[in-house]
Formats: C-alpha cells, sequence, structure tokens
C-alpha cells in the first residue's frame, strides 16, 4: 500500500512520513492533487493558522480533487492536527474560513469556548475514547498523546466525535465521519500509541460512511 503526506507548505511532512515508513509501509510526499490518486490512503498533516492553510489548499486546487478522491471515490483520510480542523465547515483563524465541510463543525479559540487553561495547550494529555472505534483498536483508553494547538473542533454532530480530551474543558481529540478522520495530536509524536493509530488508519480494510 502507498500513502501519501500532502504537501501544501503547511506541516511536518518528515516526521509523519518517518512514522509511516517505520511502521512498514511505502511513503509519498503529494507535491500536486493529482498525486493522490496514486495513493490507497492519504494524511492531512498541517502546522499553523486555519486561514492559511485552507487559502493554501483551494490556491493549489488541493480541496476539489481531495472531495473526488473521499466522496466519490471513497477513499480513506486522516488529518493531523491543523488538518483535522480543516476537515470542519467553517474555522475563526485568521479572520475566519470556510473549511473542506467533510465534517460538520467550527473550529473555536479555547478562550471562546471557556477554557480558563494556558494556551496553547502543548504536551501530552489523555483522551478518552467513544464507542471503539476502530482507529483505537490495541490502543488501551486513556492513554496520553500529544498535542500542540490553541483551537478546538467543536463538532455539530456528536455521533462525529471519537474521542475526547480534558484540558479545562472537554473538547474533541478525534473525530470521524465514515472514510474521513481526524486527530487533534500528533501521532507522529506520540510514541508507540501514535505508531498503533497510524497502522490503524492504514491496515483496516474499509472505512464505510
Amino acid at each position: 500500500m502507498k500513502v501519501g503526506v500532502i504537501n501544501y507548505g503547511m506541516g511536518n511532512l518528515g516526521s509523519v512520513a518517518k512514522a509511516v515508513e517505520d511502521i512498514g509501509f511505502d511513503c509519498k510526499i503529494l507535491n500536486h492533487p493529482n498525486d493522490v490518486w496514486d495513493c490507497s490512503r492519504v494524511i492531512l498533516p498541517g502546522v499553523g493558522s486555519f486561514f492559511d492553510g485552507m487559502a493554501r489548499l483551494k490556491e493549489e486546487g488541493w480541496d476539489l480533487e481531495l472531495h473526488r478522491y473521499i466522496l466519490e471515490d471513497k477513499n480513506a483520510l486522516l488529518g493531523i492536527c491543523l488538518g483535522m480542523q480543516m476537515l470542519a465547515t467553517y474555522g475563526d483563524e485568521g479572520g475566519g474560513h470556510e473549511g473542506l465541510g467533510f465534517i460538520s463543525g467550527r473550529v473555536e479559540h479555547f478562550d471562546k469556548v471557556g477554557c480558563n487553561e494556558r494556551i496553547p495547550h502543548v504536551g501530552w494529555n489523555e483522551i478518552e475514547e467513544k464507542d471503539s472505534d476502530p482507529l483505537f483498536a490495541k490502543i488501551p483508553n486513556k492513554t496520553d498523546f500529544y498535542f500542540v494547538h490553541s483551537f478546538i473542533f467543536n463538532c455539530e454532530k456528536p455521533e462525529n466525535i471519537t474521542s475526547t480530551c480534558l484540558y479545562g474543558i472537554n473538547f474533541p481529540s478525534s473525530v470521524r465521519n465514515g472514510n474521513v478522520m481526524g486527530v487533534q495530536f500528533h501521532p507522529e509524536k506520540s510514541s508507540k500509541a501514535g505508531r498503533q493509530l497510524l497502522r490503524n488508519f492504514l491496515e483496516q480494510s474499509e472505512w464505510s460512511k
């Protein structure tokens, strides 16, 4: 299986690609939207602001190609950190921007949703899984993952939330809508549990709607 990591100029591509290769998969950095068709699974990483990230995805045509790849051809995508947030309908960061719209919800600053902890949220925090999602197979509940973020994905539909994390408030630490899923934490920085999560994403035979 060939795994694609999307390069739109805003992501720690090297560490994500290395994590994928470390668990035995062939990984390709994707520099053009058409490259997704060479891959069985695609990862959308991200570091930076929602506004800038979406502007780059749209400018380069990733948004249209990903809609065809995911919604029409039913391939699977995993968003990481900002990559997860851009799956939303809309994001407030940077003055506001429409997201990819794969999972209904709005990305909002921690302050706006009542978090009184130090922001950004940086470091290891445990997550609580919901409904035994296949993405967390063989990962004990309340395992720690590594986070770096100031905004959260406020899901419109609770059924799209697959895990939560407590940091001043309970917020979605992972989301899924069929073959589209995202994690707010960084699996590539989360030791054995992160590697297992990536393996689960890549080895699951089918992510259905």
